[in-house]
């Protein structure tokens, strides 16, 4: 079920789909007078005959050759994840950590013939879903082994079968969300986890990073879906019992959850999908002061509304998705149901807004589409120009790479008891090395999921490097970053996942003890360490 449009071997998504030049130049003036930048280059884009790429260090087996090839297209476009040192690395042509050989397999017996003879080999094995990851999740140099091999999960794209009276699916690891959304549309079901890597990210890569998805409450990680998991490890294969809940001990889906392929490969899960809901209603609240919203999203999540949108913007990340100019922060609140009308819950969190001064200038908007009594679909609302907005983003980040401007996220989680003092420490020290390294900076922050003891704060980071130094302007700022979400309680990762960059922060988020048993059951599943290594652990 693979598009057949060609993915770009360097950037993110699709080829006929990066900024030309013409709109990389109006981007460039944008971004110039809005956040009154240098002129910045605009910079042709590379080719596969720009890629320095060294020699594979193995040959493919013969009994693997009808899914494992050292072709040189493949092994650049596994190189790397999606990361901004990712795009940097690609945009100018570096790919000396790249892949020997690339396996495709098509079913589970594939799986275990790659580690089989990566064992045998001393080969590393890194499993490879949508290549989404912005935290070095796929890229190993492969030091101490005879090479690295990456594994492509794509060709696995089924929905295995559907258990409509449970309302739940068995979908094997390398199906995307689109793949999983228009086989399960036979069946008037969704799955309905949207990360940002939606079009792209696979299954087993959700579950393998305990993915985050768009709705702000409630289900906000693959895990709040996941029933069972099967893994592939060289120890043998893992597969938990298909449970709606239990509370026989600790929980094997929650080990394999976020494991990042370290201790074997996902290959397939239960998951709990769902009809499309088609009770609608949402509205976008302005406000003039950040902390009035912020009390007001708090109220909100906190009165168990429970809104599957509810994401703050403040006025900066308004700006620079052009959906406000005049200073204004938004809070979009959408709530759906399968069952009932959800006005009621939209117009009680209107309220609670209303209360901490906000207001609602354009009204709600409503939709039933169990009757086909849609009352207002306002595509062009905020709403709908966020979510466009919030899918076309990566590509915007790829441009941005071309023209020499270091852009990058990270995000975090925090009680409420402590945000303001880490929102206003990030201000001061990520804002203050932005302007040390590359002369100014910009960052803007929004709330991608709330809960009722803290948010989850989203940052966007928006500089101009130095054309040759933008690795080590970017690395400094980061540190940076991490370090003060360290300082004030906060975690590395909200929902990015672990990967290599953020490794050693979080050492010291987890406990060292419990370090030590994540090593100990890495040993007993991977004995021989060719799993990701260096992810996560």
């Amino acid at each position: 079920m693979t598009d057949d449009r060609r993915l770009s071997f360097w950037a993110w998504g699709y080829e006929d789909r990066l900024p030309d030049d013409e709109e990389r130049r109006e981007l460039a003036a944008r971004i110039e007078g809005m956040l009154g930048f240098p002129e910045r280059p605009v910079v042709d884009y590379p080719t596969l005959d720009d890629v320095e790429m060294p020699a594979p260090r193995i040959e493919v087996p013969d009994d693997l050759s009808e899914f494992v090839t050292a072709d040189r297209r493949p092994r650049a476009s596994h190189t790397y994840g999606k990361g901004y040192r990712d795009l940097v690395r690609g945009f100018h042509g570096d790919f000396s950590s790249a892949p020997d050989v690339v396996a495709t397999p098509r079913d589970e017996d594939d799986v275990e013939a790659v580690i089989e003879w990566a064992t045998g080999e001393n080969v590393a094995v890194v499993p490879f879903g949508g290549g989404t990851s912005v935290v070095a999740g796929v890229e190993c140099d492969g030091d101490g082994y005879a090479g690295v091999c990456s594994l492509d999960m794509r060709e696995m794209d089924r929905v295995l079968e559907v258990d409509e009276h449970s309302r739940s699916a068995r979908i094997q690891a390398g199906a995307t969300g689109p793949e999983i959304q228009e086989q399960l549309a036979e069946y008037g079901l969704q799955l309905r986890h949207y990360p940002q890597s939606y079009e792209f990210s696979t299954f087993g890569g959700w579950v393998a990073t305990r993915a985050g998805g768009h709705f702000a409450t409630r289900y906000t990680h693959i895990d709040d879906f996941v029933e069972s998991v099967r893994a592939v490890t060289p120890a043998g294969s893992l597969e938990t019992r298909r449970l709606p809940a239990s509370g026989a001990g600790p929980d094997p889906n929650r080990f394999l959850l976020g494991s990042e392929g370290a201790f074997g490969v996902i290959t397939e899960g239960w998951t709990r999908v769902q009809p499309r809901p088609p009770h609608r209603a949402r509205a976008t609240m302005r406000f003039d002061d950040y902390w009035d919203a912020v009390e007001a999203t708090r109220e909100i999540v906190q009165a168990r509304l429970y809104p599957a949108n509810c994401r703050l913007l403040d006025s900066d990340e308004a700006m620079l998705n052009e959906l406000a100019f005049d200073g204004s922060h938004l809070l979009l609140l959408g709530f759906e149901s399968t069952d009932h009308p959800v006005e009621d819950d939209l117009e009680r969190a209107m309220t609670i807004a209303e209360d901490h001064g906000g207001t609602c200038p354009d009204g709600p908007s409503v939709e039933d589409r169990s009757t086909g009594d849609v009352e207002e679909e306002r595509e062009d609302s905020e709403e709908g120009s966020w979510r466009d907005s919030f899918f076309e983003a990566p590509y915007m980040f790829n441009a941005l790479v071309s023209m020499g401007v270091l852009v990058d996220t990270f995000e975090t989680a925090v009680t409420w008891d402590q945000f303001s003092d880490l929102h206003a420490a990030l201000q001061e020290n990520v804002v203050g090395a932005m302007r040390e390294e590359c002369g100014a900076g910009f960052m803007s922050c929004r709330f991608t999921h709330v809960y009722e003891d803290g948010p989850a704060p989203y940052y966007t980071l928006l500089a101009p490097a130095e054309v040759g130094s933008e690795l080590e302007q970017w690395r400094r700022i980061k540190e940076t970053a991490s370090d003060t979400l360290m300082e004030h309680g906060a975690t590395i990762t909200h929902h990015h996942a672990v990967g290599r960059v953020h490794r050693d922060h979080y050492h010291e988020e987890v406990p060292e003890n419990y370090l030590q048993a994540l090593r100990s059951m890495k040993r007993t599943l991977d004995p021989d360490g060719i799993m990701n290594p260096g992810a996560l652990l």
